[in-house]
């Protein structure tokens, strides 16, 4: 072992300048060859989670693509009824663009077979030019208004008698301030998405019992609802204090909720789950012809930083309740109320405008 050992060292001293050179330049070689395969290893998984997600993002493009529809839901796309009053004249010239994105989202509670339909949900979303926050304006339908073409109505008669271009026109008028986009659906949409993101909490302002409410019992607080109680839940305003107020804060909490709960890291991290959602939420939507899917997505990624207190709920500001000349029950317009509403809008100051609450 001795005379081994004397050998070898004997080898390593003999070993020449050039030869242990080379032999140090193989050793460096094979080192980076391994490096290689090791980065070549990882750039190619990287490769195929990049190309998988983009294979999904393509997907869910393709299924934005297949399932909206697209109509002329603006005036300027449908053609505007003409005013036929000196006020409705007037009020026309005073709309002016804002700062930010305005958005009318209208939901229809239209059961199978009504020939007549009102919106039963009309919520202005103002997105800030920062994307900061968003703040959610709803509008009470028995607002009573001036309709272009039509006289003094409830709001939600705009609707049934020209469709969101009417609707649009009114509002418009009301507020001085120019809707940009419009979005449609049905509340069978808000009960396919909530299913789809396995359910969501929401936080009731008051309670309703389970009889003549589809037997569903909310309770004051926080309420875990599928679909189906998630419609009970919006749609219910008999056993609610304010009525249609009530009804309304109810379906901005639930927006709020089904919000909060779709980007959540539960849903958002699920391709499964963001398939079925993207599926169910587009399913039943109509949007104007100006909303591209483009546009849908770069929306979506500017407020990927909104989080649950910076979703703002607003009512739009009535001074009580009374009755209209024909007897109809209506909600009276507060006319300086809505003029401040619409000046925080154009202005992107709606943070100041003192009639916000903040959904818990």
């Amino acid at each position: 072992m001795s005379d081994l050992m004397h050998e070898l060292a004997a080898d390593a001293d003999a070993e020449t300048p050039p030869a242990r050179a080379s032999r140090r330049r193989s050793e460096r070689s094979r080192g980076r060859r391994w490096g290689l395969r090791i980065l070549a290893v990882f750039l190619g998984l990287v490769f195929l989670v990049v190309a998988l997600l983009g294979g999904f993002a393509l997907f869910l493009n393709h299924k934005v693509d297949s399932n909206v529809k697209r109509e002329a839901l603006l005036p300027s796309q449908a053609g505007a009824a003409s005013p036929s009053t000196p006020e409705e004249l007037s009020a026309q010239a005073l709309i002016a663009q804002s700062k930010g994105t305005n958005v009318l989202l209208v939901g229809s509670d239209a059961r199978p077979g009504d020939t007549f339909s009102r919106s039963d949900v009309m919520v202005l979303v103002h997105i800030p030019e920062d994307k900061s926050k968003v703040y959610l304006i709803h509008f009470p339908r028995d607002l009573w208004v001036s309709i272009p073409g039509h006289g003094q109505a409830k709001l939600n008669a705009s609707y049934a008698f020209g469709g969101a271009p009417l609707l649009v026109q009114s509002m418009q008028n009301l507020i001085g301030v120019r809707i940009d986009h419009v979005v449609k659906t049905d509340f069978n949409g808000f009960e396919a998405m909530t299913d789809a993101v396995g359910g969501v909490t929401v936080y009731a302002e008051e309670a309703s019992g389970a009889t003549g409410n589809g037997g569903v019992d909310i309770k004051q607080g926080w309420n875990t609802l599928n679909g189906k109680q998630a419609l009970v839940f919006v749609r219910e305003r008999y056993q609610l204090s304010e009525g249609d107020i009530s009804r309304g804060k109810r379906q901005m909490a639930f927006v709020k909720a089904l919000l909060m709960k779709t980007i959540s890291p539960e849903v958002i991290t699920n391709p499964g789950k963001i398939a079925q959602f993207t599926d169910a939420a587009t399913k039943n939507l109509i949007v104007d012809e100006t909303m591209t899917t483009d546009y849908m997505r770069s929306e979506a990624f500017a407020l990927r930083n909104v989080r649950g207190g910076d979703v703002v709920f607003i009512t739009a500001p009535f001074t009580g309740f009374g009755w209209s000349s024909d007897g109809q029950s209506i909600d009276v317009v507060d006319q300086p109320g809505m003029q401040a509403l619409g000046d925080a809008i154009r202005q992107d100051r709606l943070g100041d405008y003192n009639r916000t609450s903040v959904i818990p």
